[in-house]
């Protein structure tokens, strides 16, 4: 079982339109709904590939109810903490014409600290029956920022990979507990090291001194531009393959999804991360973030080059 871990999930709808005007009305062509939010996109992935994900968090209100029967409907195994705070809900509006995609985001309600309590005993109890734990995305308000350092270190006392999809200061703070990878995007990484990263060998030091801090292996994203992974020896790039893309969002959980899956199965991370990109690819063409088929990741993978550097 991997366990994964996020505070704000969102229940997502994706509304398709011909053309987008401004000051004006809009009629979608295709209205969409589904469970969202990125450790419930890298758990929906997750069943995708053949694996069994365990999705925990916060969940409440009709929102709420509806992501966990969604979610569940899948064949997915939840865990989540029910709370008042209702479940939010995002949206992503989709330009053909213009071939753009416009995500607007409802930010999580605070949670209790009675609520956070009751996440935390769960992690607990969960944790020793995983055989990974993923913690993705920003915490929800009322949620403490060691959140993630204390999963990190559970995770290491119980002996599973620890994968971690977050930015700011809960990743800085996680690496004290030296999680078995960090995934920022290269916005991210030079948020967290303080300083711009201009070209690939400032991304390399960056990753370099985010293994200083307590990260056993980095995986830097750049959206289509090359993968830089570091496993603390060696550095590999991975090209993304190039697809017809109906909607990036979610690409990054896919990513993550796909990066755990190859990492259990004892691959290297060069070679994990070609997998990872090929999920992330395989998400990208679909409309609803996470509901990416293994058929096409298996098809994709072989157009994916790796290089060690």
């Amino acid at each position: 079982m991997i366990l994964c871990l996020g505070t704000t999930p969102a229940v997502q709808r994706v509304m398709v339109f011909r053309k987008v005007t401004p000051d004006a009305v809009n009629r979608a062509l295709t209205v969409s709904d589904g469970a969202s939010g990125k450790s419930v996109n890298v758990a929906k992935v997750l069943q995708g590939l053949g694996e069994r994900p365990l999705a925990v968090g916060f969940l409440g209100g009709e929102r709420g109810q509806y992501l966990r029967d969604t979610l569940e409907a899948k064949g997915i195994q939840t865990d989540f903490v029910t709370v008042a705070a209702p479940t939010r809900q995002c949206i992503t509006v989709i330009d053909r014409e213009a071939g753009a995609q416009t995500e607007l985001v409802e930010e999580g309600r605070a949670v209790s600290t009675s609520d956070y309590e009751h996440l935390a005993a769960l992690l607990r109890r969960r944790i020793g029956a995983c055989r990974a734990l993923v913690m993705s995305g920003s915490l929800a308000p009322g949620v403490p920022g060691d959140l993630y350092l204390e999963g990190a270190m559970q995770a290491r006392q119980a002996g599973v990979l620890c994968v971690l999809d977050a930015q700011g200061a809960p990743l800085a703070e996680a690496l004290k507990g030296r999680p078995g990878l960090v995934k920022p995007n290269r916005a991210e990484l030079a948020a967290t090291v303080g300083r711009d990263l201009k070209d690939e060998a400032d991304v390399m030091s960056a990753m370099r001194e985010l293994c200083r801090r307590g990260a056993q292996r980095v995986v830097v994203t750049t959206g289509k531009e090359a993968v830089l992974a570091f496993d603390g020896e060696s550095f590999w790039r991975i090209i993304p393959p190039s697809v017809q893309v109906a909607n990036p969002i979610g690409c990054g959980d896919a990513f993550t999804a796909g990066l755990v899956w190859r990492m259990l199965r004892g691959e290297s991370l060069g070679e994990a991360c070609r997998w990872a990109a090929a999920a992330g690819a395989a998400n990208a063409i679909t409309l609803m973030p996470g509901e990416v088929e293994r058929a096409d990741v298996e098809r994709l993978v072989a157009g994916v080059p790796i290089q060690r550097l």
